[in-house]
This record gives structure tokens, C-alpha cells and sequence, in this order.
């Protein structure tokens, strides 16, 4: 008899349950309020209540929870000090979406080996976001793997669906069931009609497949996700951050009656993959933003302890300290001085407004 289930499969291991990773890992009363009120925080925003910018900014991916702390604390002091005209959100990505192979993530493979220890994984980014959350930081992170967020997401304040999946109807169902306020990225080509219609969809109601708290199959129900907004990262038709794009942008999102109002990543094809780019995509957004066009609510920077990026190879001994293994990022001393510019040029717009 020939065999005709799982032929190309070796292996199956059992995950961990959702709860039981929860109960090693609690969230304190005090932890659950703060990311409770960071995303009611970042909804007036988005909503216009608020008339503050969103800045997401962080590494373009953890791989080490030490550096990441480091780089938290760095970015809390400067959130203090400027969080009258910026709402700081640290970018804490777990899972990394691949266009052929490479590494996929501190969840996927948190040792760095091709082991892919993902129970360890949940373990490691579970308690990170907590140590994040309890130093006053709210966490962005893109929900890649439809499970995942079963594990991680009362931690988290910010969701996005990336360029590869913003098309994808599994990921627009998680989305509609996510607690938080969620961010769609346009197509890898440069098209907004994927993501618009992605907001869209996980507006609404859906069923379908997921996991449980105990880590059973299931059918979940969604009430739908009311708090979508647009990620314009450019595409191979070019970069999409000029007045004349964001300006596209808006007619676009007013047509499909949606909230004109929309991040934009400083990064990938925006700043033609050159990491030292996305300081002039930074400030032609902030020039934008001061000059009136308020339907830029924020703007994505990919930044870290050291600049630029290194390849993960088999010794990971040799890794530098603080050096993306996958996008290549600015460093905190660039990042630092971004923040301070923008927060000067905000102040005295509002000053100028006033008077």
C-alpha cells in the first residue's frame, strides 16, 4: 500500500499551549493596563484626536534579547522626553518573511542554529516584550505566523501585515480577530489595492481556522478589526513617500471610503534598500507633516545599536554586538538626532500655530 499522507514530512513535534507559556511568563495588573492604554493612545491618533506623530522605531529584527534591552532603554529615555509630539513605539520583530530561504526569526530559531526551538522562541520574545512593556515602551511587530499571536500579542501595542502577506486571505482573517490597531503594507510591486482591500477585509467579521489558549484546534469568530491604516514602503515601481504619492495615497484610501490617514516606512524600497537613506525619506515626511499634510500620523524607522548589517553564518561567535543579521539599520547616535529634529521641527509648528 502506498503511502499518501505527510510523504514529504520527517517530523512533527508538539508546541507548547499558549496558557502554559502565559503562566510561565505572566503579565502583571500594571503591564496589561500600560499596553491597554498605548494602544487606546495610538487609535486617537489615528483617529485624529490626537494630533501627535507615531514613530515606530527599532531593529529591523531581534536576534539578541540583551542588545534589545540595551536599545530599549535608550529609546525610553528619549520617548520621556519628546512624547508631547511624539508617540514612540519600539519595533520588536520576531518573525521574518522570506522571498526564497535565509533566517526566519527569533521564534523560528532562536539559537541561531537551525535548530528551530520554537517553544524556547515564544519563551524568549514572551519574556522580552514583557521586560519592554514594563519599562514603559508600548512594542510594534509584524503577526506573520497566524499561531503566533495566541502566545505574544497581549503584549503587543502595534501590529503590521507585511508587503508578502498583505494579499494573503489567512492573514487578513488574523487580522480582523487582533486586539490592536493594525498596519497594512502595499505590495512588493508598489500597489496600494492590496493593502486597501485588506483593511477592508479584516474590518469585517470572519470564521476561520486558529488555535485556542490550550493550543487546540479551532474555529475562531472575529468581530472584525475597525482600526486598520495604510504602510506605504515604496515597492519595484519605486519609492512611494513624495507629496505627489502621499497625495495618490489619500484619494486612493477616501475612494475605498477608509481613513485617509497613513505611516510611512523610511526603509526598504523607500530608501532603495540604502539604510543611510532613510534619513532623507525622514525629513521630506517631516517637512510634509509641518507644512500641513496631517494625513502622515507617522513614519517607520529601521534603527539599532551599531549601524549597517552582517551575515548570520555558522559561528555565530563572531557576530558583532548590535549589528542587524538581516536589514541593514542606522545607529542610535543617527537615530537620536532624527528623533531631536523632528521633535524641534513639530514644537515650533505648533508654537507657530498657536501664535
Amino acid at each position: 500500500m502506498h503511502q499518501t499522507d505527510n510523504v514529504n514530512v520527517s517530523k512533527t513535534e508538539k508546541l507548547i499551549a499558549p496558557n502554559d507559556i502565559k503562566a510561565e511568563i505572566p503579565v502583571t495588573e500594571a503591564t496589561q493596563d500600560f499596553v491597554y492604554e498605548s494602544r487606546e493612545q495610538i487609535k486617537k491618533i489615528l483617529s485624529g484626536e490626537d494630533d501627535r506623530m507615531i514613530v515606530v522605531v527599532g531593529p529591523c529584527s531581534i536576534h539578541d534579547p540583551k542588545a534589545a534591552m540595551v536599545y530599549a532603554e535608550k529609546l525610553k529615555k528619549m520617548a520621556d522626553q519628546i512624547k508631547d509630539r511624539i508617540f514612540i513605539v519600539m519595533r520588536v520583530y520576531f518573525e521574518k518573511p522570506r522571498t526564497t530561504v535565509g533566517w526566519k526569526g527569533l521564534i523560528n530559531d532562536p539559537h541561531l542554529d537551525d535548530t528551530f526551538d520554537i517553544t524556547s522562541g515564544f519563551r524568549i520574545a514572551r519574556r522580552l516584550l514583557s521586560d519592554i512593556a514594563e519599562l514603559g515602551l508600548p512594542a510594534a511587530s509584524e503577526a506573520l505566523e497566524p499561531v503566533s499571536p495566541q502566545y505574544i500579542a497581549d503584549l503587543i501595542s502595534l501590529a503590521s501585515i507585511g508587503a508578502r502577506t498583505t494579499e494573503s486571505p489567512t492573514h487578513r482573517q488574523m487580522a480582523s480577530g487582533l486586539s490592536m490597531p493594525v498596519g497594512y503594507k502595499n505590495g512588493t510591486d508598489g500597489s496600494l489595492q492590496i493593502a486597501l482591500d485588506a483593511m477592508t477585509a479584516a474590518n469585517s467579521p470572519h470564521s476561520f481556522l486558529g488555535i485556542d489558549s490550550e493550543g487546540s484546534t479551532c474555529i475562531v469568530r472575529s468581530k472584525g478589526n475597525p482600526w486598520g491604516h495604510l504602510i506605504l514602503r515604496g515597492g519595484r515601481s519605486g519609492p512611494n513617500f513624495e507629496s505627489d504619492k502621499i497625495n495618490e495615497a489619500v484619494d486612493q484610501l477616501t475612494a475605498c471610503n477608509l481613513p485617509a490617514r497613513l505611516l510611512v516606512d523610511c526603509s526598504h524600497a523607500n530608501s532603495s534598500k540604502d539604510f543611510s537613506r532613510q534619513k532623507i525619506v525622514w525629513r521630506s515626511l517631516l517637512d510634509q507633516r509641518t507644512a500641513g499634510n496631517n494625513s502622515i500620523i507617522g513614519m517607520m524607522l529601521e534603527s539599532n545599536l551599531e549601524e549597517g548589517n552582517q551575515k548570520l553564518t555558522d559561528d555565530i561567535s563572531q557576530l558583532k554586538y548590535g549589528v542587524s543579521i538581516t536589514d541593514a539599520c542606522i545607529n542610535w547616535e543617527d537615530t537620536e538626532m532624527l528623533l531631536n529634529e523632528a521633535y524641534a521641527q513639530l514644537s515650533e509648528t505648533t508654537a507657530a500655530a498657536k501664535s
